[in-house]
């Protein structure tokens, strides 16, 4: 009697979860499908947004190479997957819960008294993993890509790349205050041979300098001239010096070479970029502004791989619609709930950068506020009878 007894608590217990697990493989298949699709639709607006304008600047303005500028688009879509995937996953939970609610496939459930707690399980996991993912890819591709990225921006301005082919082609050197400091021009570029080049350089401010050459090339170090005239002028026009030259070769790009080098949060993982503000505290290059940005990007590097996860948890009950809403506002829900996250996050991050809070409570206060306003929402649909 006991033997049976047992036997058929097995056979429960087996049904129970084959169950349980045909229910997670149907929302996870359903989750991840949206998923997907969500990473490719966010990554898509973020590059035509920011990243393929940059593209542009960087080719027209610095003359980098398309080749060059299309690696370094390449090796900095890990930074902008880190911040698609929270943006993805609540997406994704949004429109799967919104069309288990429209089918009443969550009335069903609830009815056979499989709760919202246990529908939801899968989609909590789903959104741990999610969130250790975007930690991993933040903490180790991302500072190796983007210090590749800022490598060959580098060596493509140290190269002085000017479009082969191109005419009557201008470059602007700016100094720290934006002011001209250089100006550039080449009738023609062709077999990386520059043509009838003039450089007016207003780099000292007692004196013009005027360099004209029939021919010249780019070089790492720097703008080499054969065959040249070199004019230096004062401020109101007077003619002080006239120098014939054979070869003149000219530094070009430090101030554009000294903004890519620049120390930047994402070159670095949460404990290197820890260091790095230690080794710094008190170093007078790097100015308390900046230093109050890293300390921000530090605590941030952590906090907005975990928003994927509150954001996961604010989405399930807004996407549960009442019985009598027949129709999807998972879409809806979802750029409501992306708009206010980032209204927060600016603020919060602006915030922090001028002092007005602590650094680590400006990179977790939106992580917190959307976890408080989804905890709340979650009990209530979850625990309490509607």
């Amino acid at each position: 009697m006991m033997k049976k007894k047992i036997e058929k608590y097995i056979r429960f217990t087996r049904l129970k979860y084959a169950a349980a697990s045909m229910l997670d493989k149907y929302i996870l298949k359903q989750l991840i499908e949206v998923f997907i699709l969500g990473v490719i639709i966010f990554t898509s607006i973020i590059f035509a947004s920011e990243t393929f304008t940059q593209l542009i600047k960087q080719i027209t303005l610095f003359g980098i190479p398309f080749n060059i500028a299309i690696m370094m688009i390449i090796l900095n879509l890990p930074q902008v997957f880190v911040m698609t995937i929270p943006i993805s996953t609540l997406f994704a939970t949004v429109m799967t819960v919104n069309k288990l609610s429209l089918n009443s496939e969550i009335t069903v459930l609830r009815a056979c008294g499989i709760g919202i707690s246990r529908i939801a399980r899968p989609i909590f996991g789903f959104a741990i993993l999610m969130t250790i993912v975007s930690f991993l890819i933040n903490e180790f591709i991302v500072p190796a890509t983007s210090m590749q990225a800022k490598h060959l921006a580098v060596y493509s301005l140290q190269s002085k790349h000017v479009p082969d082919g191109r005419m009557n082609f201008t470059l602007n050197e700016n100094d720290k205050e934006g002011k001209l400091k250089r100006l550039f021009y080449v009738q023609k570029c062709e077999d990386k041979t520059l043509n009838n080049i003039t450089v007016l350089d207003l780099s000292n401010p007692e004196t013009v300098q005027i360099i004209q050459a029939k021919f010249g090339k780019t070089d790492k170090a720097g703008w080499i001239f054969d065959g040249g005239v070199m004019y230096t002028l004062s401020t109101n026009g007077k003619v002080l010096n006239t120098t014939l030259f054979e070869k003149s070769t000219i530094n070009f790009g430090l101030d554009n070479i000294e903004s890519f080098i620049k120390e930047e949060a994402n070159q670095y993982n949460f404990f290197k970029l820890m260091k790095f503000i230690q080794k710094n505290k008190k170093n007078p290059k790097i100015l308390e502004k900046l230093h109050l940005e890293l300390q921000v990007q530090l605590y941030d590097k952590l906090a907005l791989p975990v928003t994927t996860f509150a954001l996961a948890l604010v989405g399930i009950p807004l996407a549960i619609t009442p019985p009598r809403v027949r129709y999807n506002r998972g879409f809806l829900f979802s750029v409501m709930i992306i708009f206010v996250y980032y209204v927060i996050r600016a603020f919060s991050l602006n915030l922090g950068e001028t002092k007005a809070i602590s650094p680590f409570f400006a990179a977790w206060l939106p992580v917190i506020s959307i976890a408080i306003i989804g905890s709340i929402l979650y009990y209530r649909k979850a625990y309490k009878i509607t």
